[in-house]
């Protein structure tokens, strides 16, 4: 059997394109500035100019839908389809693509096709989903570039609910393609596949052997109260979400209900939600355990040049239909596993369950004293008994799931409701606003989830408008840098992740933003005290119906604060703004979902410390990644926000100026300046101090002490570069 540890012992590299030892290898904590050069025009093979939402709008959407309901039965005897239906698998590819998704961060999901990519397309997790991409190869082929193939993979999931006879909440398109692995990603730090030592204090080191995970021999007695890391929302290295063994492999289906809970509500799912989604998935198809997976040769991306994309290559009898191997698990749900019912259901209430081993040896249930009726996904000839994993008898043993399930048996209909609701959520969740969604099925409901924001429902201001409010905002008497510091605070919440925060809605002064350490509640009151009385003022004196919102005055300020501040340092310049923002409600806003939002650090503002895991500098980089900045934008909106003295807290730390509020290059040159040097501090975390700066601090220019994010511009060559020119400039 191939070895599946990503990290095994390998021939010697390549000795071109790229090859060798790497940076990486040599100082692995080194920044990683590549994570905000990815996903540019160098590569991308589509026109620069070309637009997707309008070539998605100028396809025949109901067509499409047709080809890919046709598929479902159109069996290859190259990939041949399970009860002669491909639902099930598509089903499993659509999941797999959401549900990488997480709160924390916002990164995963199926917002950007990912899953044709390494580490993904690769995952234990994701045995087989080679194949249903290449199923939909010729679909593709035919619509071309009207759909992409993140759209693709989800679509394919909604028609084949719909063709098994299940009423889906809708599907909306709009998720464009990215052409490379997204390197910005934390999927853990385990060096096995299927490990989790890393994840948990308490973890498993992973095995090579199986699909699944198979049981620690020495079973862990605290896995009822371990903690998994954040950002992760998955169980183990290579998984979507939890070990269907249970814990660790450990077949306990109490214990598998808090790591299911975890998993779940870090992709912002509730209870409700989770057993509608475990007990509706679970209705369609099956597992795939028919032998060991010492049959099983490499994942695509250890596979040969000849495999073209495929891996997992099966030595087990034919390699596919009654002889595919993918979970190691061997269970089929329902005795309808191409139809919707409530089998499963009444099936995990109606049995008791007894503890067995799939042919593969991983742990499943089977149903005790059941007769044989379960068909057989090749054979008509042959029956099964009705079989479980650990964690759909989660949704029996935990209370909370228990009672959920048994209301969910009692009222089909309630049901039915829920799983299309949270199906809808899964696969939509990290497109961002409404305003994303494109295509005649998307619902017209407004979801909380979906962050709603009131659509403009008046005129905007004008460009006489805009520049009269600027002149009324200089004049509050409020200090410019407090307008700065609201702006960013405001705007610095957008993640391109899921598309979630930024200023539109001035959430900003709603909970649970306005009470966030890092938005220093004094300077954002008397910001938002002076813009609420100037939006008053300006609402009351209109009689054709215009209106100013907050969000657009909020950005609106941090406008007229940067460019007074280079006016005052003999600049004149002008920061475009386009109005058209609205203000969101307390009731528009999920508390317990932004909370999850809150910068741990920030390094824009000079908020936070390095912790025992990440050191300042890195959530910086995070940190602009998210905000799809580039390297050059990073470091120029460190220096600029220094210069306007925007520290959360109003510390001189890195206000490297004797004209703090104007807008200069003074951070730049007095950071690179050769006689300051820097060790760093005695008195705590992230300080340093400049010890031969006497000479700077005599002519006025504060020079410490100052914290990580301050040097970070000039602490490795790449961004010192950048440092460098914008040290040279000042315009």
């Amino acid at each position: 059997m191939a070895e599946k540890c990503p990290f095994h012992k390998q021939a010697p590299k390549p000795n071109v394109a790229g090859s060798g030892t790497q940076n990486r290898d040599w100082w692995p904590d080194q920044l990683k500035l590549n994570i905000l050069r990815q996903h540019t025009t160098a590569s991308n093979p589509l026109d620069p100019d070309f637009d997707y939402a309008a070539a998605f709008n100028s396809l025949d959407y109901y067509a499409l839908k047709k080809d890919l309901q046709d598929l479902m039965t159109d069996s290859q005897d190259w990939w041949p389809a399970d009860f002669g239906h491909y639902g099930g698998l598509f089903i499993r590819m659509a999941w797999h693509s959401a549900g990488t998704y997480r709160t924390f961060d916002g990164r995963g999901g199926g917002g950007q096709g990912q899953q044709r990519f390494a580490p993904l397309n690769s995952w234990p997790d994701n045995v087989s989903l080679d194949k249903a991409r290449r199923l939909l190869w010729p679909i593709k082929q035919k619509y071309g570039n009207k759909i992409s193939w993140a759209d693709l993979m989800i679509l394919t999931g909604n028609v084949a609910l719909e063709s098994m006879g299940f009423k889906t909440f809708g599907f909306a398109g709009g998720r464009k393609d990215t052409w490379e692995a997204d390197e910005s990603v934390y999927w853990g730090g385990e060096t096995t596949w299927l490990g989790n030592d890393v994840r948990y204090s308490h973890g498993f080191a992973g095995s090579s052997k199986h699909g699944a995970v198979i049981a620690d021999e020495e079973p862990h007695r605290d896995i009822h109260s371990r903690e998994l890391e954040k950002p992760l929302a998955a169980a183990h290295m290579g998984l979507i979400y939890v070990n269907p063994e249970g814990p660790d492999g450990n077949p306990d289906p109490v214990a598998a209900a808090r790591d299911i809970r975890t998993t779940f509500a870090r992709m912002a799912m509730n209870d409700e939600e989770t057993v509608a989604l475990i007990a509706g998935g679970h209705t369609f198809g099956k597992t795939h355990g028919a032998a060991s997976s010492d049959h099983v040769g490499a994942e695509p991306e250890a596979a040969g040049l000849e495999a073209q994309g495929l891996g997992w290559q099966n030595s087990h009898g034919s390699g596919k239909g009654a002889h595919t191997i993918t979970s190691g698990l061997e269970v089929t749900w329902t005795k309808t596993p191409t139809k919707w019912s409530l089998n499963f259901l009444e099936y995990l209430f109606r049995f008791e369950w007894v503890l067995t081993k799939s042919p593969a040896g991983a742990n499943q249930w089977v149903a005790k004293d059941a007769d044989a009726f379960i068909p057989d996904a090749y054979d008509a000839t042959k029956k099964h008994r009705p079989q479980m994993l650990t964690t759909d008898l989660s949704l029996r043993f935990d209370p909370a799931y228990e009672k959920i399930s048994r209301r969910f048996l009692e009222n089909p209909d309630q049901f039915a409701e829920a799983f299309a609701r949270a199906w809808f959520k899964l696969t939509h969740r990290d497109m961002g606003p409404r305003a994303c969604y494109i295509g005649p099925e998307v619902p017209a409901e407004e979801l909380s989830w979906q962050d709603p924001i009131p659509a403009v429902n008046h005129p905007v201001i004008s460009e006489t408008d805009i520049a009269a409010l600027k002149r009324d905002i200089l004049a509050t008497g409020v200090d410019p840098s407090k307008f700065v510091s609201t702006a960013w605070a405001s705007a610095s919440t957008f993640r391109g992740s899921d598309k979630r925060g930024g200023a539109n809605g001035a959430r900003i002064r709603l909970a649970p933003q306005r009470n966030w350490e890092v938005n220093n509640q004094p300077w954002l009151e008397a910001a938002l005290k002076a813009l609420e009385d100037i939006q008053d003022k300006f609402n009351s004196a209109q009689n054709d119906g215009k209106r100013v919102s907050l969000a657009d005055l909020i950005v609106l300020a941090g406008c007229a604060a940067v460019e007074k501040a280079a006016s005052d340092a003999g600049h004149i310049i002008t920061v475009p703004f386009t109005p058209g923002r609205m203000d969101a409600s307390q009731d528009q806003t999920d508390v317990e979902s932004f909370n999850q939002m809150e910068p741990v650090a920030d390094g824009f503002r000079n908020y936070g410390t390095s912790t025992a895991r990440v050191r300042v500098e890195h959530y910086l980089v995070d940190k602009a990644q998210l905000l799809t900045l580039s390297a050059p934008e990073m470091t120029v909106l460190v220096g600029g926000l220094r210069a306007l003295n925007a520290n959360y807290d109003g510390s001189a730390h890195g206000v490297f100026t004797t004209r703090p509020g104007q807008l200069t290059n003074d951070f730049f040159v007095n950071l690179l300046d050769m006689n300051t040097s820097w060790k760093a501090s005695g008195s705590g975390n992230d300080i340093y101090e400049a010890p031969t700066a006497e000479p700077a601090r005599r002519n006025g220019l504060p020079l410490g002490p100052i914290l990580s994010s301050d040097l970070t511009p000039s602490c490795a060559p790449s961004p010192r570069c950048m440092a460098a020119v914008m040290e040279r400039t000042n315009s």
